[in-house]
């Protein structure tokens, strides 16, 4: 593990080859790619960092922004001399990928979309998000946690998991409220970037579970038919949290879009 500006950042495989950088969702840590690093780091240069406030890296106040989680993600970048990756998202990831692209996308080579969408959130997603904060703050941090990574999952995956699941919700359970609390302000202050489709100019994959209720499938193909050239897969038997849910079909859509590049 490496640090940077604060941010804990793992690596794996050969830092001469094509490199790829992956940014997990909410309430994760990198460990969530564990499956799709596996898989590729035998081939490609595999770099993942726990976003600020989670994981292992620094926990600041929690006053966190999007432009921020942006910055961030330029600085390992940069720190760790990563030449023109593809960038792999998903869920909040997906929100600073897009906000990044936005910025600057003329670092990145091609970009991975898992379960997430370009649109900021309206009046009715802020006030859930403004829900969400009292949660946490009504039931403390842990037992949020314990309340809201099943709906990540479809329930049938859950079952048949057994204690991988335990083990990975067990692994998030120290995360403060603070840190919960600034990713909702952070995601509900972020501006719309639906216009991210039609300006950066390099290839993309969208990937999306038959079950995800965050980022379902429809506002997926609406995300992928503004983007040139993109593509889109659907992931079956999954939720939101498709590459630990079903890692085989999401590794396999990954591996198929990396040969083409």
């Amino acid at each position: 593990m490496k640090k940077i500006n604060g941010l804990s950042i793992y690596s794996y495989g050969d830092s001469g080859k094509q490199p790829l950088i992956f940014v997990h969702g909410f309430p994760f840590d990198a460990g969530m790619w564990r499956k799709q690093i596996d898989e590729l780091k035998e081939d490609y240069y595999c770099v993942a960092y726990d976003i600020r406030g989670l994981g292992a890296s620094e926990k600041g106040d929690g006053l966190f922004t999007m432009e921020q989680f942006a910055d961030d993600l330029f600085g390992v970048v940069d720190g760790m001399d990563l030449k023109k990756p593809v960038l792999i998202s998903l869920s909040m990831g997906g929100y600073i990928a897009f906000r990044a692209l936005d910025k600057n996308s003329s670092i990145f080579r091609a970009a991975i979309f898992c379960g997430t969408k370009s649109e900021a959130d309206g009046n009715e997603g802020r006030i859930k998000r403004a829900d969400t904060v009292k949660r946490i703050n009504t039931i403390g941090a842990e037992a949020f946690i314990k309340e809201f990574i099943p709906n990540t999952f479809r329930a049938e995956n859950i079952t048949a998991m057994g204690n991988e699941y335990v083990e990975f919700v067990t692994g998030l359970l120290n995360t403060p409220g603070t840190s919960l609390i600034g990713c909702q302000l952070a995601m509900a202050g972020r501006i719309d970037s639906g216009h991210v489709p039609l300006k950066a100019d390099m290839p993309a994959l969208f990937i999306c579970g038959e079950h995800d209720t965050f980022s379902p499938p429809a506002v997926m193909k609406a995300d992928a038919a503004k983007w040139p050239g993109s593509e889109f897969v659907l992931i079956r038997n999954a939720g939101h949290l498709s590459p630990f849910e079903q890692p085989g079909q999401v590794n396999e859509a990954i591996r198929d879009f990396l040969k083409k590049l």
